[in-house]
């Protein structure tokens, strides 16, 4: 059985991430929002991705796009999906991607599958749809994702519809709260959402390997799934900021070494990290290895290598508003030579083929048009080789908001053969 993922606001990101865990041959676009992953449900490791917005299992696939058609199938096939589900009240969701449909048309479409379950003598509650999609937070509070709970996803791949059940939906309180309950931020120096630092991680750290997946399916619905640890990685946050990298590898059950060239930002990741350790749920393993100290990305030598490296590299000043290359070029040049410093240093530290994802500035000059780092065009000059993605553009790993400034570009790279 596939899985289906929908993607958040900027795909590209989303499947970029699921291709680096789980190889680009197990991966397609799905439309335009949603990807097909060749990976059984149970062994999909939904709650590390940032990129994705819910997880559903495949049903079937409709050779056709024709919505009258998919609605005769699915008010037929309704009543009978409903006859497997736990007595009591259904809940009853659906999400229409890629169609050309209205949210009352898809509205309509759940009013009418309630009515043929109704028939079979079962109690259905219809989560109203403003519009085609359902939200994370509509799915998880109108418990969809429950026992009695059914959200159909139907999408729309080129002329076939998939049709999927939603497994999960991202946590956005626990998001949340991770990102804003945090005792420490500084908002002068950027606040790196806790989503796109999942992204960072799962580029860097490459494809899972298998012993370190774990079927969900055979844990007890009212128990937590299991803590991974990775005993043998060490993920090296070389510009740790507050900590949301290191915070989000040590969830994931990663040991981490965070370092940082202002010793205040190393105390305010200190200080995350204790608030996160001592949460209600606690989050992280109490076997995994955090390291956080002062310390120069550009000169400094570290003690053991790192198996990965995952960061958000200086971004330069921030901007207010969108300036001219013209003005930028200055900031460029600085920017551009801290992290070029780095990345020589680095580098002869390294094994060969160390993967490193680095969110590097991107300016925006005009919507849509970016100014790139100058280094990113001699980077094999200096031994270093740029991955290269089955379904997205290296250029189109690019996380920004419309009329934003400096946008982050995902820069993911291995260490080149001395």
């Amino acid at each position: 059985m596939k899985s289906l993922i929908i993607l958040g606001r900027q795909p590209a990101l989303g499947i970029a991430e699921l291709e680096s865990l789980y190889g680009p041959d197990k991966v397609r676009f799905a439309g335009n929002q949603a990807a097909e992953v060749d990976v059984d449900p149970c062994l999909l490791t939904f709650s590390r991705l940032g990129g994705a917005v819910k997880f559903g299992k495949i049903l079937t696939i409709l050779d056709t796009t024709n919505w009258e058609q998919i609605s005769d199938f699915l008010i037929k096939s309704g009543p009978e999906h409903s006859k497997s589900m736990p007595k009591g009240k259904m809940l009853l969701g659906i999400s229409s991607y890629g169609h050309k449909t209205s949210n009352r048309q898809v509205q309509a479409l759940a009013i009418e599958i309630k009515k043929a379950v109704k028939n079979t003598g079962r109690s259905v509650r219809v989560i109203p749809n403003n519009e085609p999609t359902l939200s994370s937070a509509q799915v998880f509070h109108g418990r969809l994702t429950s026992p009695n709970g059914w959200e159909l996803l139907l999408v729309k791949d080129g002329s076939r519809t998939i049709i999927a059940q939603t497994v999960k939906v991202q946590n956005i309180s626990a998001y949340s709260k991770r990102d804003q309950a945090r005792p420490r931020r500084d908002t002068k120096v950027g606040m790196l959402p806790p989503k796109l630092a999942q992204i960072i991680i799962n580029l860097s750290v490459g494809k899972l390997p298998p012993e370190s997946i774990q079927s969900i399916c055979e844990v007890p619905p009212d128990q937590p799934i299991p803590q991974t640890h990775f005993s043998d990685s060490l993920i090296l946050d070389p510009f740790c900021g507050s900590g949301v990298i290191i915070q989000e590898a040590a969830i994931m059950g990663y040991d981490c070494t965070g370092t940082d060239l202002d010793e205040r930002m190393v105390d305010f990741a200190k200080e995350n990290l204790e608030w996160l350790s001592k949460a209600s749920n606690k989050p992280i393993s109490s076997k995994v290895r955090i390291s956080l100290y002062q310390a120069d990305a550009r000169i400094y030598k570290w003690e053991q290598k790192p198996t990965f490296i995952a960061s958000e590299a200086y971004l330069g000043p921030p901007l207010s508003n969108i300036r001219s290359q013209k003005d930028l070029k200055t900031t460029i040049n600085n920017v551009n030579k801290i992290i070029l410093e780095f990345l020589k240093n680095i580098g002869p530290q390294l094994q060969t083929g160390t993967r490193i994802c680095l969110a590097v500035p991107a300016w925006q000059i005009k919507p849509g048009q970016f100014v790139h780092l100058p280094l990113l065009d001699s980077i094999g000059v200096i031994g270093y080789n740029r991955v290269s993605f089955k379904n997205v553009r290296s250029k189109d790993l690019i996380y920004y908001r419309q009329n934003q400034a400096v946008a982050r570009e995902l820069l993911v790279i291995t260490k080149a053969k001395d």
